[in-house]
């Protein structure tokens, strides 16, 4: 099929960019921008190919400054979006460990006696004095992405000049010399392997002038492209996070107002932060951010979610709640350092995956919103000149705004923020706040690893506090069982059992069924596969296993390579990052693939 551009993904960068052209394609009388070269007499052919079930299901809420989104509807009223609120108030609070569990180094020690929390039998929190300007977001909104992304997508569609087609998986780029042709989407009526059935039906070509990338931080599509071209010199995705968060019905005694922005440092593991937005009608989004920078073999993020919501200073506004719902997503935490080729002939790139994520200002979302814009802007400036999709095209109107805006200019200060964290966690926090304060002048120094050149063995991790013989002998109970081993080891090292209430503290299991709406459409073929499953059957770490959102990806009771189920995969990507093996071939990815795929979760509030 041949159309004038195609998206891949409809995220709230690919959101602005159709937002912005579709208000540009035709003028006030109807008469075309331009004329259709797929169908000519039309305006131009606009279509946007996205994976999830629904164009808003299984993102995250998101606090931001919105100066790109308040751009783009300078009339915008916040509170006709559902779950959106104006920031209220804003806190960065340190928390204490309440349990005794936590691993904390001298460094960290050092800081809570600065604080003075030592000092204090009853100190389980520190509401600091102030929040940096760059990282304040006081003029800006809460939102629900989900809500956010139906309303957005409703007006897009609502123009009748855009196309938006869900459950619809991209395969891969169509690549000819460095030249970007449009896209092939998945093959369907496929078994697990991919080898056609009964209902085969091969991935139709979508033949485009223009092939706009959005699919995120692990997009499929991105991924083969860098591949085939490369990525700019020294540049690399190194740095990575999983988010895993909750919509929370919240008691009526929370004491929490709408536009509530709470950050949290410190607990449950020093590298893990946290945060929570209160939404209006007593409804809050929370969650944390487990990074690549955690050294541990045993990253679950879901037990450590439930301890960060038990921390007493959480807790009295939440004891009594009820999940809504409940998911997850990697964020690619490389920010500028992370920006591929953004333009060449046929192809543009936009959003997180384009390295727009400010690191410094822990915000992407808006970042993303304004990358998507600039690019229709250069987009609608090339048509009414009639000229081509070219690399040099490209270049001189979409990547020269992106280079003069305030995108560009905060992404550079933020660019080497984060470097210090490769050292710990407090020459992280200090390495932060130097760049932020000199405006990217100075940081803290430091070799950014490979995320499977971070992860120690289980035993080098546990050392002091669980013998050898006694992690052997968990991995072969858990293993038999095909359950994950981080539940035993936490266990075993002192964190204290879930106290389970059916409500919000509900097992891993059970929030998939209740709050995840997990579900696969059928016909696909398995997106997550191991690449040499030989080197899987020797791995001990199993990070893949202990990391993974959903509980896709399990260990074998029969022993050899994990088991994957896709019914319970939801598209976080964790898995490409925290694997604990190279690539056998790319010393810059790890031994799991995640290709193409559909399904997910299935909730707006998300």
């Amino acid at each position: 099929m041949d159309v004038d551009i195609v998206c891949v993904g409809f995220g709230p960068a690919t959101a602005a960019f159709l937002t912005h052209l579709s208000r540009a394609l035709v003028d006030e009388n109807g008469q075309p921008l331009a004329e259709s070269k797929a169908m000519p007499g039309m305006p131009p052919q606009v279509i946007c190919y996205e994976r999830a079930d629904d164009i808003s299901f299984g993102v995250s809420g998101f606090v931001t400054k919105g100066r790109a989104i308040k751009a783009s509807f300078p009339d915008l009223d916040v509170s006709q979006i559902p779950m959106a609120a104006p920031v209220s108030e804003e806190k960065v609070v340190y928390l204490m460990d309440p349990v005794g569990a936590s691993r904390k180094g001298p460094g960290m020690k050092a800081f809570e006696k600065m604080l003075g929390l030592t000092a204090k039998k009853d100190a389980q929190a520190m509401e600091l004095p102030f929040i940096p300007d760059f990282m304040a977001k006081h003029d800006g909104f809460v939102m629900s992405m989900g809500q956010f992304q139906q309303w957005v997508g409703s007006e897009v569609m609502g123009s009748g000049l855009v196309q938006v087609w869900p459950g619809s998986p991209v395969a891969e780029p169509l690549v000819e010399s460095r030249s970007v042709k449009g896209v092939r989407l998945a093959d369907q009526g496929v078994d697990k392997q991919g080898n056609p059935e009964a209902a085969y039906m091969p991935g139709m070509d979508i033949k485009a002038q223009l092939t706009v990338l959005g699919d995120g931080p692990y997009g499929p599509v991105s991924r083969q492209l860098d591949r085939k071209i490369g990525v700019p010199e020294g540049h690399h995705v190194r740095d990575w996070a999983v988010g895993m968060k909750m919509v929370v019905e919240l008691p009526e005694n929370s004491g929490l107002k709408p536009g509530t922005v709470l950050h949290t440092i410190g607990y449950p593991e020093p590298e893990i932060f946290g945060f929570l937005y209160v939404y209006p009608d007593n409804i809050a989004s929370l969650g944390i951010f487990v990074p690549s920078w955690f050294d541990s073999p045993v990253r679950t993020a879901y037990r450590y979610l439930q301890h960060w919501m038990m921390h007493p200073y959480l807790w009295r506004h939440l004891e009594g709640g009820t999940m809504r719902s409940w998911g997850a997503k990697s964020l690619q935490e490389s920010g500028k350092r992370g920006e591929p080729i953004l333009a060449g002939d046929g192809f543009a790139r936009i959003g997180e995956g384009s390295g727009s994520t400010n690191v410094l200002s822990n915000s992407g979302v808006d970042e993303a919103w304004a990358t998507g814009a600039m690019l229709a802007e250069a987009v609608i400036e090339l048509m009414r000149e009639g000229k081509e999709f070219t690399k040099e095209n490209l270049e001189q109107t979409y990547v020269k705004r992106r280079r003069e805006s305030w995108v560009e200019e905060e992404t550079r200060i933020a660019s080497k923020a984060r470097d210090g964290f490769q050292k710990g966690v407090l020459p992280g926090l200090i390495g932060t706040g130097i760049a932020g304060f000199s405006k990217g002048k100075l940081s803290w120094p430091a070799r950014i690893k490979k995320p499977y050149e971070r992860i120690p063995t289980l035993e080098k991790y546990y050392e002091g506090k669980i013998s050898a013989e006694e992690i052997e002998q968990l991995r072969q109970e858990t293993q038999a069982k095909g359950l994950p081993l981080h539940n035993a080891l936490m266990t075993r090292a002192g964190w204290p059992e879930i106290p389970y209430d059916g409500q919000l503290l509900v097992s891993h299991q059970d929030a998939l069924l209740m709050g995840g709406k997990v579900q696969a459409a059928p016909g696909y073929a398995d997106h997550v596969r191991f690449v040499r499953p030989e080197t899987c059957e020797k791995c001990r770490e199993r990070v893949c296993i202990e990391a993974c959102s959903g509980q896709a990806i399990m260990s074998n009771p029969d022993g050899g390579v994990p088991v994957f189920d896709r019914e319970k995969c939801i598209h976080c990507g964790a898995c490409i990052w925290n694997c604990s093996k190279a690539h056998p071939t790319d010393p810059e990815r790890t031994n799991v693939e995640f290709k193409a795929g559909s399904g997910g979760l299935h909730s707006v509030e998300n």
